[in-house]
């Protein structure tokens, strides 16, 4: 049995991957959680699986939890999680939080030899380079729970594969694929909620309407896979069935294909190399379906555009664009801004700072700070 520490657990991906656990429940433990301020669900979870060890955001809600459950080893904020991934006793780390608040705790957990099963994408998208050479130097697997990065390892059945040439990254399309500039202006956050495929939290819904998330995603992939970004392409496919594809030297295409459901490549992060019957086990019906797919309209949709070449620029850019484009979807989700002012701010935000090619950790997190900063005044 292995031991495991939900980062996030209260979130979309935490939620499922209890999910998971639930149903592979000889296979797995709980051995510690975190959330943020959804105490009430925590404490539920903290009932039904017995974690030993538990973090929450700030130190009201600690003291709460030590009252109510006097023999919980309770932490709080960033400091918390970085203990919980220095504790010995667990095998995988799953990183469902959002934001940059896990960074420095994946980085522990590398120290420390964990398995990182990563949902994250701040980690790779900020902090890549310091990352994955962490993971190296200490032979540790970075398994993704994304479902197009899932889909990729699947395909590619070894890290290293020497045939493989391009990596194909699907796009649903978000729930503005067949709208107009024009009517796109007009739409709510509640519109832009509406995600035809998958139930995702509120921030990565809004980063699928600005198609953001697939640039994002190609960062990671980079990463993740080692692969240059001229051999990383993006395809619309709105009907979410493929979760993305290898294409190899011989013209050869290995798809991975099944229901758009995060339980899948959340299972195979946790079981990862094996593969055992779960929750969408006989889910599939392969008859009736449809699959078409399109080149995206970077016109339409320009901060695809411009992820990608902040990607290509390296350095603290990539930070840069994720921090302005953060701040302003909470503008959004909050009612100050229009959905499509999101890419005038994170375009200013881009053209305001200065580069920096190798940065270290501190001076990612402190562009990071600035950026966010600067948008709040």
């Amino acid at each position: 049995m292995k031991n495991i520490i939900i980062l996030g657990s209260t979130g979309s991906i935490g939620v499922q991957t209890l999910e998971v656990i639930d149903k592979l429940k000889d296979e797995f433990s709980v051995l510690a959680i975190s959330c943020g301020l959804n105490i009430e669900l925590f404490k539920k979870q903290i009932e039904k699986y017995k974690p030993k060890f538990v973090c929450v955001k700030n130190s009201e809600h600690a003291k709460e939890l030590e009252g109510l459950y006097p023999d919980l080893n309770v932490l709080y904020s960033e400091s918390g999680l970085i203990e919980l991934a220095k504790l010995r006793a667990y095998d995988i780390l799953v990183v469902a939080t959002s934001g940059i608040v896990s960074v420095r705790a994946v980085l522990e957990a590398i120290k420390n030899k964990k398995t990182i099963a990563l949902a994250n994408k701040e980690t790779l998208v900020m902090a890549g380079d310091i990352v994955t050479k962490a993971a190296k130097e200490n032979n540790v697997l970075i398994l993704p729970i994304d479902s197009e990065h899932s889909a990729i390892l699947q395909c590619l059945n070894n890290l290293a594969n020497p045939y493989a040439k391009r990596l194909w990254i699907t796009a649903s399309g978000g729930p503005f694929l067949n709208n107009s500039r024009d009517e796109m202006k007009k739409f709510s956050a509640n519109d832009a909620l509406k995600h035809p495929k998958w139930n995702m939290g509120k921030k990565i819904t809004i980063d699928c309407a600005t198609l953001v998330n697939k640039g994002l995603e190609v960062i990671e992939a980079h990463h993740l896979f080692n692969f240059d970004y001229e051999n990383i392409k993006v395809v619309i496919h709105p009907q979410s069935l493929v979760h993305s594809f290898v294409e190899f030297i011989d013209g050869s295409y290995l798809a991975q294909i099944g229901n758009p459901s995060m339980h899948i490549p959340i299972q195979y992060a946790l079981t990862y190399p094996k593969r055992l019957e779960g929750i969408e086990s006989d889910s599939f019906n392969l008859f009736n379906k449809k699959m078409e797919f399109f080149e995206p309209d970077y016109k339409k949709f320009p901060l695809l555009a411009l992820t990608l070449e902040c990607a290509k620029l390296g350095g603290v850019m990539p930070a840069i664009l994720n921090a302005a484009n953060e701040a302003a979807v909470y503008k959004f989700l909050n009612g100050e801004i229009k959905f499509l002012d999101i890419e005038r701010i994170v375009f200013n935000a881009v053209e305001k700072y200065d580069n920096i090619k190798t940065p270290a950790l501190d001076e990612i997190f402190e562009i990071d700070k600035r950026v966010r900063s600067d948008l709040e005044k």
